[in-house]
């Protein structure tokens, strides 16, 4: 439950705030909801005790307020204050260190960007609860590096820790897929159940009239260790649809069942025994039970966008996506590689195919490819993508893999807008979708679009580790550091193994001058694409020269021309432009991915006023 804090004199102003929140989910208490009278008193008492989060709405009446002030030190007290203010009016003495919301220029709309960072503030209270389980299955956790991480590897290592995004009202028609269970006697049908599961979820995604909780949540609760109730809570849905598959041969047994998570009850149970020829009509067959159970059947009985009735094609295809979700390195990565033109040469017309081949070979250039490869592979990975586009134009898979060909592979945000933007259209109920959305549009300066791409990312993947980093990195991007750093902390808390997430802590904590803070981040931060750089900037503010030129050497020798573009960070930083220039055109003529931050990196702000900085602006046609 969110409690909600202001002078009696702002509630016409606070009233849209509450209104605001209650339409994202949240369980709203002010004193609005009460009359007068003798327990008015330790009413408010008793609920500001059982909040999770005290909202303290500053204002130029409110800092007067003895009330005011009462509730918002017994929230800081707590650790539970998220601090807003109506009008610009600065917190009194005590609570200025603690960043403010401004909401002086909002209109009212749940969706618009001030939303956004309250949401942060609420969840950044959250605490973790223990470990349930190792990430089972890590979807795009390294894909997601060709556009959020400027060519740095991004990988998931440790356990997910439970997040309960506090008093959320669960959706009444929302839903989470858990992964069907393999009975088939065989470990390496994993692949075959899972992909099942998932294009179950995929089919249900399609009806707008549903919320779907993203798969790495769901697939959190892979064991089904926890109750319905427990599970439905975390994932913030009201149903779960769960099963399992027994493959033999040729035939196939769907079992599954819809769990109201409420009560604990089924819903509605069944099982199919088919010929394999007739997976894919199951898969919409049970997509359609459950909207109906739900009474939104809409879109559900349609067919796949870019799907195939091939099975030989569609094997190969679940084959692929189970080794490039896997984490597994450029074996596992050339293997799934191989699926995909399986699966293309069985159906050369299955556009999900064709995508997913497109994003493999834009993964093995960024990751293992030689430099005098790159050129051919990317232009390999924007054929092929442009061949997904013209068989299903509507699948947003098709249209990701378009955007990220052309910003990724040819450094050409212009041609890339379109697509990321269709494909976020057509994938809005995908987090995966969003979270790239969220970072390429960071990157082009998009803030707005940005910050809502990245709040619908971690509203439906609440389990992610990934979505929170995105959200901390679009905030760092927006420059709106404090606001950044309870998400980015908020992915430590779900997985404390995550890269880049210190150092997007680090970074923020460097432009607000908080050096000492900034380093003890650096030292802590996996990635060597981050913390080096980080290093040797902050070792230099902090008068540490050696140190610095220590951090910088180290970076060329481990990461050499791959790190161009963070070479050029720490040039710019230093104040040497000349050499800051110069490497940025090397990285340039390279195809050096991490130039697509250059328009809005901070740490090139040193360079902004300089004659040579738009040229390359517009010559790597950044906008």
């Amino acid at each position: 439950m969110i409690f909600i804090s202001y002078a009696r004199a702002d509630r016409p102003r606070v009233a849209p705030l509450a209104a605001a929140l209650t339409a994202r989910g949240f369980d709203i208490w002010w004193d609005a909801l009460i009359e007068g009278g003798a327990g008015f008193a330790k009413m408010i008492e008793a609920k500001l005790d059982a909040a999770d989060a005290v909202i303290v709405v500053w204002s130029a009446t409110s800092v007067e307020s003895d009330w005011v002030r009462d509730e918002a030190a017994h929230a800081r007290d707590h650790k539970r204050l998220v601090p807003v203010s109506l009008d610009g009016t600065a917190a009194p003495l005590g609570f200025r260190q603690y960043h403010s919301v401004d909401l002086s220029t909002w209109h009212g709309r749940a969706d618009a960007p001030e939303m956004a960072s309250v949401v942060a503030g609420i969840w950044g209270i959250g605490t973790g609860a223990p470990v349930v389980g190792k990430a089972a299955t890590r979807g795009i956790s390294r894909r997601a590096a060709l556009i959020a991480g400027g060519g740095a590897v991004a990988v998931i290592t440790g356990g997910l820790v439970v997040f309960k995004p506090f008093g959320t009202a669960l959706v009444a028609n929302s839903v989470a897929v858990l992964p069907f269970a393999n009975m088939s006697g065989d470990k390496d049908q994993i692949y075959f159940s899972d992909g099942l599961s998932e294009e179950i979820r995929s089919a249900l995604a399609r009806n707008p009239q549903l919320k779907v909780a993203a798969p790495t949540s769901a697939n959190t609760f892979r064991d089904r260790a926890a109750d319905a109730k427990v599970i439905g809570s975390k994932l913030g849905v009201a149903f779960l649809l769960e099963g399992s598959v027994r493959r033999a041969g040729n035939v196939v047994r769907i079992a599954a069942e819809l769990v109201d998570t409420k009560t604990g009850f089924s819903k509605w149970s069944q099982s199919f025994d088919r010929q394999l020829t007739d997976v894919f009509a199951v898969q919409s067959e049970i997509a359609g039970v459950v909207a109906d159970a739900l009474a939104v059947r809409v879109a559900t009985t349609k067919s796949t966008v870019g799907g195939t009735t091939n099975v030989a094609a569609y094997d190969a295809f679940l084959k692929g996506r189970a080794l490039f979700n896997s984490d597994g390195g450029e074996a596992a990565d050339r293997a799934a590689l191989a699926q995909f033109d399986a699966a293309i040469v069985a159906d050369a017309k299955y556009a999900a195919a064709y995508a997913a081949r497109s994003r493999s070979v834009a993964a093995i250039a960024n990751q293992y490819a030689k430099a005098g490869d790159l050129r051919r592979l990317y232009d390999d990975s924007l054929a092929t993508a442009k061949k997904a586009v013209a068989l299903a134009p509507d699948l947003a898979a098709a249209q990701l893999a378009l955007g990220q060909a052309y910003s990724t592979g040819k450094l050409d945000i212009a041609s890339a807008t379109g697509p990321f933007e269709r494909a976020a259209a057509l994938g809005s109920g995908d987090a995966d979708i969003q979270i790239l959305y969220a970072s390429f549009c960071a990157r082009s300066g998009k803030s707005k679009q940005a910050i809502e791409a990245a709040s619908r990312a971690m509203d439906l993947d609440r389990l992610n580790p990934r979505a929170f980093r995105a959200g901390g990195l679009v905030q760092y991007l927006a420059r709106n550091y404090t606001d950044a750093f309870p998400l980015s902390k908020q992915a430590l808390k779900l997985d404390p193994e995550l890269r880049n997430a210190h150092g997007h802590i680090g970074y923020g904590l460097l432009m607000l001058g908080r050096n000492a803070e900034a380093r003890a981040e650096f030292l802590l931060e996996k990635a060597p694409l981050l913390r080096l750089p980080g290093l040797a900037i902050v070792e230099r503010r902090l008068g540490n020269g050696a140190a610095a030129l220590s951090a910088m050497a180290q970076m060329k020798s481990e990461l050499g021309d791959s790190a161009l573009y963070q070479q050029a960070q720490v040039l710019a930083q230093w104040k040497d432009k000349d050499a800051a220039f110069a490497t940025l055109e090397q990285a340039r003529l390279l195809g050096d991915s991490g130039l697509l931050q250059l328009k809005v990196d901070p740490l090139f702000d040193p360079l902004r006023n300089d004659p040579r900085f738009m040229p390359l602006i517009t010559a790597l046609k950044l906008g």
